[in-house]
């Protein structure tokens, strides 16, 4: 690890003196990159100074106590000494969870989308909660929402909704939350006071980059239609709405949200190259993993990954096992904890698995 840390140092110190070079400073897209190399590196550069620091601590410490004869000296070498040692250990396993392989999506923007499932009604309505939840949790983050696209019920639910998170970060965040997520409770349509359970799935897309996914126009087919949902504000008067058709795949994207054709067509290619970039990743995740199972669960739309049971006012997630009973706080955004927690669960079995 100490070999692979300097080679990483000697990587950022190297990158430093280019920035300072003013050829390197007039070209945006090189000086950008070094720049955002750098951001990567820093906190492992930071934490491997602190070892070497404690390291150097340490052994003057022990140079000192073989060459002093005073007692009282001594002993305050001796507890340098073990709080040297004790810095280093503490910065080992930090640098450990540092060195770890980074998600390549990790920084990226994502397109989030939430379905209804089982349940009807009831499902569309816990569909625009978890929507709700999700914005409000993104604004504590500080990162942007826009609709892409939704299919909004008579009742202020959602039989689908899709919508794009921008912000640094947005998908180590959020990538976890992919999968089924069921609600138990009362409607208010039950006249008899019994508890329903209803489903809606989460997927959450790494946006795709412009070189990472190139779409032959050939392949894709491009149909103009009249808007349709509920709200009639400008629905069925202009055929703004767009629907594209991915021939190779068959996968078809709907985008209304706009009074723009232009505009929805530029929000359903967005939607339409995070998909094939999802299925991409998750075929290549298959080959290089399909032996192991991540703690936190797959991301598959049909694993159950959560429960919110109204009536007890618990939310549990399957897949670490751990409840919270902060019930309104949660379905007002506040899911850091548990998002936390999922990340920690997530980083100890891959420092498990090596």
């Amino acid at each position: 690890m100490l070999k692979r840390l300097k080679e990483l140092e000697d990587k950022y110190i190297s990158i430093e003196k280019k920035l300072e070079d003013p050829g390197v400073a007039s070209d945006i897209s090189e000086y950008t990159r070094l720049m955002k190399e750098q951001k990567t590196l820093f906190p492992i550069i930071e934490e491997y100074r602190r070892y070497k620091t404690a390291e150097r601590t340490a052994e003057e410490s022990e140079t000192m106590l073989g060459e002093s004869p005073d007692a009282e000296f001594k002993a305050l070498l001796d507890e340098e000494l073990k709080k040297a040692k004790s810095d280093m250990a503490d910065s080992a396993e930090k640098l450990k969870i540092l060195l770890l392989p980074k998600d390549p999506n990790d920084d990226k923007n994502v397109i989030v989308e939430i379905r209804a499932g089982a349940g009807g009604e009831e499902a569309a309505l816990f569909a625009g909660t978890l929507y709700r939840m999700y914005c409000m949790y993104a604004d504590t983050m500080h990162f942007k929402t826009e609709i892409i696209s939704a299919n909004e019920t008579g009742l202020g639910g959602y039989r689908e909704i899709t919508f794009l998170v921008e912000g640094e970060g947005a998908y180590s965040k959020l990538k976890f939350e992919s999968g089924v997520h069921r609600v138990q409770r009362v409607p208010e349509t039950e006249t008899a006071g019994r508890i329903h359970t209803s489903t809606a799935t989460v997927a959450v897309l790494p946006e795709a980059e412009e070189v990472e996914i190139n779409i032959d126009p050939s392949e894709i087919k491009i149909e103009s239609c009249k808007s349709s949902g509920a709200g009639g504000q400008h629905i069925n008067k202009t055929e703004s709405a767009v629907r594209l058709t991915h021939i190779p795949t068959g996968i078809v994207i709907e985008c209304q949200e706009e009074r723009s054709q232009f505009k929805n067509r530029d929000k359903a290619m967005k939607l339409l190259k995070a998909k094939l970039y999802d299925m991409k990743s998750r075929e290549q995740n298959e080959k290089i993993a399909s032996a192991r199972k991540s703690m936190v669960g797959t991301g598959d739309r049909s694993e159950k990954i959560r429960t919110y049971n109204y009536p007890q006012g618990r939310i549990t997630d399957h897949r670490i096992g751990m409840s919270v009973f902060n019930f309104e706080s949660f379905l007002n955004g506040e899911i850091g904890e548990l998002i936390d927690a999922l990340i920690t669960a997530d980083t100890a079995e891959k420092l498990k698995n090596g």
